[in-house]
């Protein structure tokens, strides 16, 4: 079995393509078992497991696949099977953190396993099941305890819940809240699991414009059946699906599946929809590739009739990466989805199905712009079964229900908790029943191998293949309806079960919002790079949640709707966007453009703002001075580019509108989400928690700070860095120790720089925040809570608070990430990272007074370093640090999209702090130009060396060097040296055939931290970024154990979304 869903012979088995290979079994016995190609009902599998859960999703009658996943931080280039994985399952570890009920990701594993295995494990998602009478011992095999003979302990778990519940009604009692039951507390962390796992299950049906409540719900794995109704019913799903074999069905579908030989071949062609000697070769290609399938194939004994073929041409448009594999079109689709005759050749018409295809994910096209065909696919399929069972439709039409009597085929009686208390619940065993029974819940229905819960207001039908559960309406887990006083959720007073829930909403929207804008952005910065952050703030501009983006914008951009809410107070209307870059109104640099959407609601009868979302995204060009807008040497904002009251040019305004159709598409992405979230609870339940999900964290930050005081004795603590030009910045934290406040006082910092490391407050707020945010051990979340007990003094004038004219482009990427490090410096936290964003732009075109603009292009990217070790860990090496997490831009892109050649990316050796813990290496970054053009290197530590801490060694400085062409000096020309050579606007090269003739050598020059060069063809820069600083003495032992840590891609295990994830978390 392969990760694609198809089996393959094992003497062509490799391990690459198997990863997921047990999941993949799910999908495909799902597929085949729970999809009509008659009724074409959409399918979303939810396999929930001892310690995850994962999700897919069948439609259209064909496996939805990726072909680059990360899987356990390594990259896998593979056909797989879209299976997005959260790290929630039966064995998840339940805690109460911060007044938070917190679900995960660690787990039990199978040993020692739950509390209820008697192996003395820790509470988890089982214990709860349990606990409430959703799992039946009876129905368990005696294979626990020490012996492994005896079965689950129920008051294992019963005595655990109990202690649980003693320590959270202590904690309410605190604030003279409700106590809880220790029923209520075991069926808030059922709610908590539920609501972690149904967050992917919308990122993959609405992020790909699919109605989530248009699917049936197909569940299987061990403890599926116990939660299945309450994840539709979150859903809006009506009818979930679960197979007599479901708890085996990955093993079932295995079984069923069948054996796929894939090829694949990259091409370059540019596609036209007249362009018949094109498309005959596009089928020329196809064909040989289906030939050779075939023979492998019937080499493994299928004949011709058994064979069947998928056809892919792997298509995008020109100037963007995401490129979408489009399946030749049915004579159906030909028909109905694309206005062209059934008898059309469908191979012919695939463009238009790109274009179709792309509208449908991205929400726009460009018609302008070529496409462009990367690959050529074929996809054989030896077919195993010529026929299956009935499906579920056609059994649902002949089936006559049947509804049981009170007691008929009843196994026994047991009181289980659901939402409005025990219930009285009947168990069936599966076996017992027949098809066409039908069983009003609350009812249980189990076997030996899995427990289906049927909610009050649901009901389950038996057919030949499965269980069938209808969802009747209103609240699927025992309360008549949906409203929010029947759910119990009032303002009096804060419930956290609601609380948890909630923080996990507010997140959702935002990362729901960040998936919107990579998804119609157009620019590499955003749809690659992922340089981009997207927020919810109160109606005050208060940070309430944001997703994994970059931590450089978070903290600031609250600052830029804090500011734009004050100028705009009482003037703005529904449908109104606002649009800001200036540093002096919470922007970072100007390259980051703010886009803010207000969302209204009626308040007492009047439209009033309830809250604001916000976009940011790092915009490739904004006009300035040089290719990139971020010129090494700019002393004033105007040469930096366009703040957004000028009238500045740019490079690439196509790329820079669209973009901004994306953050506005993403804001409104937004205020839909929170506008559903209105309607489920009401305005004033929303605005409840919004106001307690920041409470909860700046209680998490006062703990913090009084421990903190508590380790220091009371000490102020106190750091001072340099910038590369010798500017100070100096930091002293004076913590109440009572109160759990603290003063972050920068007096004594440097002043303003006729340069451009100036940073603007906001940059200084992000910093702080994201290290208290990394202070806490503990999952929080994080918003403008973390900065309510903190006052901070920045003394106006200073490099920190400059001017409004102050050059500000290099205090974003550079300022920002030495802040970061004197405020880990002060807490003693950890040693230096490398302290730098290590910003190279490079281009030509754009403007002169009195000439032609010439249109040209900016690129702009930042390189990786390492990270600096701390006391019970090393650092990482090559990994972007603190206030940003961007990707790099792939190398095949890079080279196809740009005029260069990337010569060497690697780790760079021997770059790192040593000690008893070092720190992280380098990279080394070598890109040759392949015509001429303007290069721009903005970076720091090429002076001062990243330092280590509690006697580690300190890490190499960064170093930038120009290969250079030059002629050979010789005789009388030795004192000679060429004249310096500039990028024409036009990108011409003005070299004579002389020059040409000329017999050149190489040159390497240090380019130093910040410096701008016209290169010519064929010249080099060669980006040696700094290490992470070390910890402790060299050679000495580690006396603390390693810190246990949860991988934070552990959770998502591959798919799409998780490969956003990835690249979301690569440097938490």
């Amino acid at each position: 079995m392969q990760s694609d869903g198809g089996l393959v012979d094992v003497d062509i088995f490799s391990g690459l393509r198997a990863i997921l290979s047990g999941p993949a079994g799910g999908v495909v016995g799902y597929a085949l078992t729970s999809y009509d190609p008659a009724t074409k009902t959409p399918v979303i599998g939810f396999d929930m497991g001892g310690t995850s859960t994962d999700v897919s999703r069948y439609g259209a009658g064909r496996y939805e696949h990726v072909f680059e996943t990360t899987t356990a931080g390594v990259t896998i280039q593979s056909p797989q099977l879209d299976i997005n994985t959260v790290a929630a399952g039966g064995g998840s570890r339940l805690f109460f953190r911060n007044g938070l009920f917190v679900v995960g990701p660690e787990s039990a594993g199978a040993h020692p396993g739950p509390a209820c295995y008697r192996k003395g494990g820790p509470l988890t998602i089982t214990d709860a099941n349990l606990f409430l009478g959703r799992l039946l011992p009876d129905f368990f095999p005696k294979i626990f305890g020490p012996k492994e003979n005896e079965g689950l302990d129920e008051s294992a778990s019963e005595q655990a819940f109990k202690e649980l519940t003693e320590q959270i009604n202590a904690e309410i009692r605190k604030s003279g809240g409700t106590e809880m039951s220790a029923d209520e507390v075991a069926y808030g962390f059922i709610k908590i699991a539920n609501e972690t796992m149904t967050r992917p299950i919308r990122s993959l049906t609405e992020a790909r414009g699919h109605d989530t409540s248009k699917h049936r719900l197909a569940t299987f794995g061990g403890a599926g059946g116990q939660h299945a109704v309450a994840i539709a019913d979150a859903l809006g799903i009506s009818q979930i699906l679960v197979h007599r074999y479901s708890s085996v069905l990955s093993a079932y579908g295995m079984a069923l599946a069948d054996v796929v030989d894939e090829r694949q071949e990259p091409e370059s062609k540019v596609w036209k929809d007249n362009d018949t000697a094109s498309i005959q070769y596009l089928k020329g290609k196809m064909e040989e590739l289906k030939k050779k399938s075939t023979t492998t194939l019937r080499d493994q004994g299928f004949e011709e009739d058994q064979i069947v073929f998928e056809e892919y041409l792997n298509m995008r448009y020109r100037g963007t990466e995401s490129a979408l594999m489009v399946v030749k079109p049915t004579p159906e689709e030909l028909e109905k989805d694309l206005g062209c005759s059934k008898s059309d050749d469908a191979f012919s018409a695939m463009g238009k199905a790109f274009v179709k295809q792309h509208d449908g994910e991205f929400g726009f096209t460009l018609p302008d712009r070529d496409i462009v065909i990367d690959d050529v696919r074929a996809r054989g399929i030896g077919k195993t079964f010529s026929g299956l069972e009935k499906t579920v439709d056609q059994q649902l039409k002949e089936v006559k229900p049947k509804d049981l009597g009170t007691g008929e085929r009843v196994y026994g009686r047991r009181t289980v908790y659901f939402e409005s208390g025990r219930f009285d619940t009947a168990i069936y065993k599966l076996e017992d029943l027949q098809v066409g029974d039908r069983v009003k819940g609350p009812a249980i229905i189990a076997d030996g191998t899995q427990t289906i819960v049927v909610t009050p207001d649901a009901s389950a039908l038996l057919i030949h293949t499965h269980v069938v559960i209808n969802i009747d309406g209103g609240d699927a887990d025992g309360k008549a309806d949906g409203s929010v006083e029947k759910k119990g959720v009032t303002t009096k007073e804060v419930d956290p079960i609601m609380l948890s829930i909630f923080a996990h909403r507010f997140m959702a929207i935002a990362e729901q919002m960040g998936r919107a804008l990579q998804k119609t952005s157009v620019s590499t910065n955003v749809k690659e790079r992922l340089d981009y952050s997207c927020a919810l703030f109160d109606s005050d501009g208060g940070l309430v949640a944001n997703a994994p983006h970059l931590p450089v914008h978070l903290g600031s951009m609250s600052t830029c709707v804090q500011k734009q809410a004050v100028i705009w107070r009482g003037k703005l209307k529904k449908g109104d966007v606002l649009v800001s870059n200036h540093p002096m109104f919470g922007g970072t640099h100007l390259p980051d453009i703010t886009v803010i959407t207000p969302a209204f609601a009626t308040v007492g009868g009047k439209e009033q703002i309830v809250f604001y979302v916000a976009s940011r995204a790092h915009h490739a060009d904004i006009g300035g001075i040089l290719p990139g807008s971020m010129p090494p040497h700019s002393k004033e904002l105007f040469q930096e580019g366009a703040s957004i009251k000028t009238e500045n040019g740019t490079r690439c305004l196509a790329d820079n509108l669209n973009d901004l159709k994306a953050q506005i598409a993403a804001n409104q992405k937004g205020i839909n989400l929170i506008s559903t979230l209105i309607e489920e609870y009401a305005e004033h339940v929303v605005q409840f928690y919004m106001k307690n999900i920041q409470e909860n964290a700046e209680l998490s930050v006062r703990n913090l700070l009084k421990d903190v005081s508590k380790r220091f004795e009371g000490r102020d603590l106190s750091s001072v860095d340099f910038m590369d030009d010798g500017s100070p910045i100096k930091l002293k934290v004076t913590i109440d120790a009572e109160k759990g406040e603290a003063v972050f006082d920068f007096t004594g910092t440097g002043p303003e720089v006729y340069g451009n490391i100036n940073a603007p407050e906001a940059v200084t707020y992000s910093a702080i925040i994201y290290c208290l945010r990394c202070l806490i051990s503990e999952d929080i979340p994080l918003n403008q809570g973390c900065l309510k007990p903190v006052q901070v003094i920045i003394p106006k004038k200073t490099f920190l608070s400059p001017s409004g004219t102050a050059a500000v482009v290099g205090g974003n990427v550079l300022t920002s990430q030495r802040v970061t490090d004197v405020v880990l410096k002060a807490f003693n936290a950890c040693a230096a990272s490398q302290g730098d964003c290590n910003n190279l732009t490079f281009g030509f075109g754009g403007n002169r007074s009195g000439e032609e603009a010439v249109k040209g292009f900016g690129y702009y990217e930042t390189i990786a370093g390492g990270s600096g070790a701390g006391p019970t860990w090393d650092g990482t090496s090559g990994v972007h640090t603190h206030m940003t997490n961007t990707r790099i831009t792939d190398a095949e892109v890079f080279e196809r999209r740009y005029p260069v050649i990337l010569r060497e990316f690697s780790l760079r050796a021997d770059s790192a702090g040593q000690g008893q813990h070092a720190g992280g290496n380098g990279v080394v970054r070598d890109i040759e130009f392949r015509i001429p053009v303007q290069v721009s290197i903005l970076s720091e530590r090429r002076v001062y060396h990243p330092y280590g801490l509690e006697g580690g060694g300190e890490a190499e400085c960064g170093l930038n060097l120009w290969v250079r062409n030059v002629p050979k000096l010789k005789g009388s020309d030795a004192d000679r040296s060429r004249e310096s050579s500039s990028v024409d606007l036009t990108n011409g090269d003005k070299a004579s055939s002389k020059e040409k003739q000329e017999e050149k050598e190489v040159r390497y020059i240090n380019m130093g931290g910040k410096n701008t060069a016209s290169m010519q063809a064929g010249e080099r820069i060669i980006v040696m970024t700094p290490g992470g600083g070390g910890w402790g003495p060299a050679g000495k032992e580690s006396a603390s154990k390693q810190h246990e840590r949860v991988d934070p891609k552990h959770g998502w295990r591959g798919g799409s979304i998780a490969s956003r994830q990835a690249e979301a978390e690569a440097s938490a």
